[in-house]
């Protein structure tokens, strides 16, 4: 990926279609590495184990790749902090920005909960928001819905939208919402329009992707997480051809002035196409516990199994993939369907 002085658009083509099946490698090893030390009540080890993972394998890839939505900051993310630099680089090297997160859902990973994951979304330099880690106020639907939501209205005319987009009464919607206190009201206005609520630990991202695949019995997500994911989310909607509208919401002046930083408004709301406007993007996400869209990693002797969903805009493919991994030397295995 580069401008299009480098690159004709078979070129392009090929260069994110490669690109998909390197990031896949990148989120299966990080997947593998956090389900190692999955369910043992360590939020951080978690975290560290998917981190040090991806930041591996992306380092071994033909790219020239910045952070742009990573750990954090350099001075307080000591591995893919924003600005960090992966892949060989070099000549030749494909200029991508990288949206990262090792294992989305920590909290759940270390309980061995449903639903954690590691995900990675790239472009072309200037192709994701740089947003900054603070919180985003989303509405986000398939396919079906996309265009015809719109998050000023009231929730219950948003619903009737959703459902007659796929032509269904609202009673047969369910909707993700993240289990907060903050959520009391919104909870309430979901239920009293009739549909029905699945209330998640944590990972709005994969939430996100399984609104807008159908068979997932999730047709929208709802409600106020952080701003990096909604990137990351948009970043996979704009393959999938679903929406999000997202809103950056500050808690005090240090957040205004990191909103200011990094050039977005407080209180606007932004499309899919503002937060991922990138005409090359890649998005994969690997399971590393059981999820409704993805399976988690399952070890066997000397090796492991995993279950990834990646996609690319332009090369217009997405794949569900199984992935066994012989980890050992000398492993065998009997490959099961």
């Amino acid at each position: 990926m580069s401008d299009a002085a480098a690159y004709d658009e078979a070129d392009r083509t090929a260069l994110e279609r490669a690109l998909v099946l390197d990031t896949v490698r990148v989120t299966e090893q990080a997947a593998i590495a956090a389900s190692r030390v999955a369910g043992m009540g360590d939020e951080d080890l978690v975290d560290t184990a998917g981190t040090e993972a991806m930041r591996r394998v992306l380092n071994e890839l033909e790219i020239d790749g910045r952070v742009v939505i990573g750990e954090g900051e350099r001075d307080h993310a000591p591995m893919l902090y924003i600005g960090e630099k992966v892949g060989r680089g070099g000549q030749g090297a494909w200029p991508v920005d990288i949206a990262v997160d090792p294992v989305e859902g920590t909290g759940i990973a270390a309980r061995m909960v449903s639903g954690a994951v590691a995900v990675i979304a790239l472009s072309e330099r200037g192709g994701l928001l740089q947003a900054p880690d603070v919180y985003m106020e989303k509405l986000i639907v398939g396919p079906p819905a996309a265009g015809k939501v719109d998050p000023a209205w009231p929730v219950a005319a948003n619903l009737q939208a959703i459902a007659a987009s796929i032509g269904r009464p609202v009673s047969d919607l369910t909707v993700a919402i993240l289990d907060r206190p903050r959520h009391e009201r919104l909870l309430a206005e979901v239920r009293a329009a009739g549909a029905r609520v699945k209330l998640i630990g944590d990972g709005d991202v994969i939430a996100a992707l399984s609104a807008a695949i159908r068979g997932t019995n999730l047709h929208a997500v709802m409600g106020t997480g952080g701003a990096p994911e909604g990137v990351i989310a948009a970043a996979a909607l704009r393959c999938l051809g679903g929406e999000i509208h997202g809103r950056f919401l500050a808690r005090d002046d240090d957040e205004r002035a990191r909103l200011e930083t990094a050039g977005v408004a407080e209180g606007r709301t932004y499309s899919t196409n503002e937060l991922a406007p990138g005409r090359e993007i890649v998005f994969s996400a690997t399971g590393i516990t059981d999820g409704d869209l993805i399976r988690g990693v399952k070890f066997f002797g000397q090796g492991a199994r995993t279950h990834t969903v990646s996609m690319g805009l332009r090369s217009r493919v997405i794949r569900f993939a199984d992935g066994v991994h012989l980890l050992g030397e000398g492993a065998r295995v009997h490959v099961q369907l």
